[in-house]
């Protein structure tokens, strides 16, 4: 499945943590209903 991600390989923890991180701050207060996708580009491939 790694080889289908447009990245080719599968994504690392402190890849995927960032944006959790990001979002528990005071800098994204202001953001609601937003879907973040971390997928290395699967979807927009498609």
């Amino acid at each position: 499945m790694a080889n289908r991600v447009p990245a080719g390989r599968w994504g690392r923890p402190d890849e995927i943590g960032w944006p959790i991180a990001l979002l528990a701050t005071d800098a994204c207060a202001f953001v609601t209903g937003h879907t973040m996708v971390i997928d290395g580009g699967m979807t927009s491939s498609y």
